[in-house]
């Protein structure tokens, strides 16, 4: 595999102690690893959680921020400290950091993302690691990753990078046996191996890793999700301890597509077994498909789609607003047209719809 480019997602949980303190010696042999890589001519890449937690150690704050502005505010506090800590410690390494904070509307606008994209590019020509971390300080509710395992597969999308690391301290997904699952085709597959979340201050654990993966195979990008003290320069042979999640067949090409993966959803509509199939088949879901809407949204915003048992099967755009479609559901084309004046025949095209 001639790998060119690479993402390397570290987490909160991996920067910090048992005791809450930042883990200078994880952050120095993290350094070593990379430098490693890059002088084997592949551009690096290194997406960073733990502003919040430089934050929080800054302050004496023990606890996990509980509402936005609060972490807002220690935000602003540790991505100083943060930069300040990689910068100190990779320089030891020859190795020059540059700061990248992004919002999720950034992949969403063509010209911030192209501006984005040759930043990032502008650093990898002057050799300098770009260093991606969620800009905490200005993003509202609506415009959050949610964790930055999705902020890794979105910047791995940005910037056509050939593999994305997840390091972990589990070292893969494992399964019920607690033995490491080495191959995944079918990321769906493997969602009933998925435990809970323990870490004090990440976000998201291994369904947040999986969920992310699941996105990144349908780009055709493969993630590995392996241990935090893993040789990098196996891993980006395929040499791993960890879990490999390969690539889809049939990644998708189209960029509007993509964006209905980044937009964040606004509802869930449930449908029937019969629209299920259709989906599948790249059909358009109809109102006589849906039976439970979830959720307030309008005409164009991204929803999730959902079975009868709430498993998630796609995304899409949808075209009723959740107040019409809770009067249209179930009803086949003609009756929604006597329901609705110039109500479309679809509520979410085939054109529109990504299938999971």
């Amino acid at each position: 595999m001639g790998v060119k480019k690479i993402v390397i997602k570290v987490g909160s949980n991996l920067l910090s102690t048992q005791e809450g303190y930042i883990d200078l010696s994880f952050i120095s042999r993290l350094s070593y690893r990379i430098k490693k890589i890059m002088d084997s001519n592949i551009k690096v890449l290194l997406v960073s959680s733990g502003a919040v937690l430089c934050g929080a150690n800054k302050l004496g704050i023990k606890e996990k921020p509980k509402d936005l502005i609060e972490k807002q505010a220690l935000s602003s506090v540790g991505q100083a400290y943060l930069m300040h800590i990689y910068d100190q410690i990779f320089s030891n390494y020859d190795i020059k950091v540059g700061q990248i904070l992004l919002t999720l509307d950034i992949f969403k606008d063509s010209d911030k993302f192209n501006n984005a994209k040759k930043t990032i590019e502008n650093l990898f020509i002057k050799g300098v690691l770009p260093i991606v971390n969620e800009n905490d300080t200005v993003a509202v509710s609506e415009l959050i990753f949610g964790d930055n395992d999705f902020l890794a597969v979105y910047t791995a999308y940005m910037i056509e990078a050939d593999m994305i690391i997840m390091l972990s301290t589990a070292g893969g997904l494992l399964n019920d046996k607690n033995e490491i699952i080495k191959d995944v085709k079918n990321v769906d597959e493997v969602f009933k191996y998925v435990k809970g979340v323990s870490s004090t201050f990440g976000t998201g654990g291994m369904r947040s890793k999986l969920e992310a993966s699941r996105i990144a195979s349908l780009m055709g990008i493969p993630v590995i999700i392996t241990h935090r003290d893993e040789n990098l320069e196996d891993t980006v042979n395929l040499k791993t301890n960890g879990t490999i999640i390969h690539p889809s067949e049939k990644p998708i090409k189209s960029r509007k597509r993509i964006v209905t993966f980044i937009s964040q959803p606004k509802g869930i509509v449930y449908i029937d077994e019969g629209a299920v199939k259709a989906i599948k088949e790249r059909k358009s879901l109809l109102p006589a498909g849906v039976i439970y809407v979830e959720g307030n949204f309008n005409k164009g915003d991204i929803v999730n789609i959902a079975d009868r048992e709430g498993n998630i099967v796609g995304r899409g755009k949808v075209q009723f607003s959740s107040e019409e479609l809770k009067i249209v559901k179930g009803k086949k084309t003609k009756e929604v047209k006597n329901l609705i004046k110039n109500a479309p025949e679809e509520v979410i095209h085939a054109d529109n719809i990504i299938v999971y």
